[in-house]
């Protein structure tokens, strides 16, 4: 029995996805804060269980009959760190033989601002005892396309990563690298550093949008400041304006930057490009 928190979550949709290509439906339980969001998941097949971060209860009963568990990171920032115990907690009560951890590239010395909590949940599953696999994945490439074709419209991406490299992958590179872990053997114990192929600047990824829709498109850098509060002027909440700004900034530094190649190693084949990436938002693939 495999059990994915978080799973009407972009990324838990994806492991469940692929993790139903070699795991029969009945195996896979989609552990959700409201199972009513989950009803796609269920026709499907897969078991649909309600389990709340903030709910002792209905985590133990979801984690019911479970080998392993992946733990998708809770959104609530600045809430994950007594989220996340409890999901171990609950593991360790199930007596689960894997807890894998979707964590942050280099989170024990990563300048990104949301990395504090991720170490700390490292920190927390090395306290259990359990065996567990820590799956530190780098940035979706998501997080930047999702604004091109706006980027596109207005001629312009904006944002305060400077010349920094981008060593981004596709949300499905490291949910296929989730689902590898769950159903392989031989990964308790391990720290995996997951990240694209290949790297960026976003004033690449400018050009790369502005080939793929023969208009022009440019970046712009901006100080964090102006970026944060472009992002909220967007209609982004506060919370995320301030990780996408901190994000780019410490990306300026070096901070999404990895050339270690572990994910592609890891699922068996290369990371999905920036050029197909751009290619499904603008209507191309």
């Amino acid at each position: 029995m495999i059990v994915v928190t978080g799973a009407t979550g972009q990324l838990g949709r994806l492991v469940i996805a692929a993790l139903l290509k070699t795991v029969p439906a009945g195996q896979v339980v989609a552990a959700v804060r409201s199972p009513e969001k989950a009803g796609d998941l269920a026709a499907l097949g897969v078991q649909v269980r309600r389990a709340d971060y903030t709910d002792a209860a209905s985590l133990d009963a979801a984690f019911q009959g479970a080998e392993k568990v992946l733990l998708i990171s809770s959104n609530e920032i600045g809430q994950r760190l007594p989220q996340h115990r409890a999901v171990i907690d609950a593991a360790k009560r199930a007596d689960v033989k894997l807890l894998a951890y979707t964590s942050v590239l280099r989170a024990d010395t990563s300048t990104l601002g949301l990395a504090a909590e991720h170490e700390q949940t490292e920190q927390a599953i090395k306290a259990s005892g359990l065996p567990a696999t820590i799956l530190r994945n780098g940035w979706y490439t998501e997080n930047y396309t999702a604004g091109v074709p706006n980027a596109v419209a207005q001629g312009a991406i904006y944002g305060s990563a400077g010349d920094g490299r981008i060593a981004s992958a596709a949300r499905s590179d490291y949910a296929d690298a989730a689902a590898t872990v769950l159903t392989g053997s031989g990964h308790a114990g391990k720290v995996y550093e997951l990240a694209g192929d290949s790297a960026y600047t976003l004033t690449e990824l400018a050009a790369e949008a502005a080939r793929q829709s023969g208009k022009a498109v440019i970046y712009r850098n901006v100080p964090e400041a102006d970026y944060k509060a472009a992002l909220i002027g967007f209609g982004l909440p506060e919370t995320i304006a301030a990780l996408l700004s901190d994000s780019d900034t410490a990306a300026s530094q070096g901070a999404l930057f990895d050339d270690g190649r572990q994910l592609s190693s890891l699922i068996g084949h290369p990371t999905t490009s920036l050029a197909a990436s751009v290619a499904a938002v603008l209507g191309k693939h």
